[in-house]
């Protein structure tokens, strides 16, 4: 493998030289630059990216952690910070985690020893506080609430649009209301602030049996649909965590020619606008936009909500 010792050894000049040239640095005679340049092509010499990195402090690659892609929270945030990152010289790259504890602490760790300028973390199964531990070591940004955790974090301020929702609901006398969360409120921030919003409104909890969990996608949303018809649940609301996880719902009661109940879906997609369904839109492309650019332009801990926007249809 060549080097710039090589390069200094068949050039005549100092290695120092040679580096000066290589980083296109003043102080070296056009002499000894054309005399290297030389050296550097008879050699087929690519400067190697990792040692750049090194000496520039830099490795301009930001990680994306993200449990999977199943869910539009996760897809739109991504190509925010996608369409943020095409204005920069930054890379991502992305990390994906499944919501394992032991995944992340590696990623974390990772960014321990300088193989990234920042992480951002869409979800996570580790507790926000560990998160936070690693904050000494280089920018972490979540994509969450986090109160009084110390960890930067740009999020939807979702309490706006799910009070407003359930306020409608609650005013049009709806009762039996059904929910799909993807992940249970007892490790789920964004469960616990749907239901906490619905407390809030209603003063009471929603009955346990009218929860559906582990509902991310069109198809899982079909078949929670079945379940409850099975069990004789008939709802007059059906409150989903996305549109197209609700659309997946809808579809089962056609099939069935069953009455619909009265839908409310996540993220404004495409699906909710050609089908009229109700939803609310968290802005979640900002969200992934203000994510990278809180990672690149890092000074200190920010914490930035995004309004979000119950939509009737």
């Amino acid at each position: 493998m060549t080097t710039i010792h090589d390069i200094a050894r068949i050039s005549g000049y100092s290695a120092s030289t040679v580096s000066r040239v290589l980083n296109r640095k003043n102080h070296v005679s056009k002499e000894a630059r054309e005399a290297i340049q030389k050296a550097i092509e008879a050699l087929d010499y690519v400067p190697s990216d990792i040692a750049r990195d090194l000496s520039r402090g830099k490795t301009l690659n930001i990680g994306f952690v993200l449990p999977h892609t199943k869910h539009p929270f996760f897809t739109e945030i991504l190509t925010g910070a996608i369409n943020a990152s095409f204005l920069t010289d930054y890379h991502l790259v992305i990390l994906p985690s499944e919501y394992n504890e032991s995944k992340e602490i590696e990623y974390l760790e990772q960014l321990r020893s300088n193989a990234f300028d920042g992480l951002i973390f869409t979800s996570h199964g580790l507790p926000l506080e560990k998160l936070a531990e690693y904050t000494k070591y280089g920018p972490i940004v979540c994509c969450e609430k986090p109160y009084d955790v110390p960890i930067s974090a740009v999020y939807a301020e979702r309490e706006i649009a799910l009070t407003e929702a359930f306020h409608y609901l609650r005013k049009n006398a709806y009762q039996q209301i059904g929910f799909f969360l993807s992940r249970d409120e007892k490790i789920s921030a964004t469960s616990r602030e749907t239901l906490s919003a619905y407390q809030k409104v209603f003063e009471a909890k929603p009955n346990k049996e009218l929860i559906k969990t582990s509902v991310a996608t069109y198809k899982e949303g079909y078949q929670a649909a079945k379940e409850w018809h099975k069990e004789g649940i008939n709802l007059e609301v059906l409150f989903s965590n996305g549109d197209d996880i609700v659309a997946g719902a809808r579809q089962f009661y056609v099939d069935h020619e069953l009455p619909l109940p009265f839908l409310i879906g996540q993220e404004n997609q495409l699906s909710s606008q050609l089908m009229a369904i109700s939803t609310i839109d968290y802005q979640f492309l900002e969200i992934g936009k203000h994510a990278f650019n809180l990672i690149i332009n890092w000074q200190e801990l920010e914490k930035i909500s995004v309004p979000s926007k119950f939509i009737l249809r």
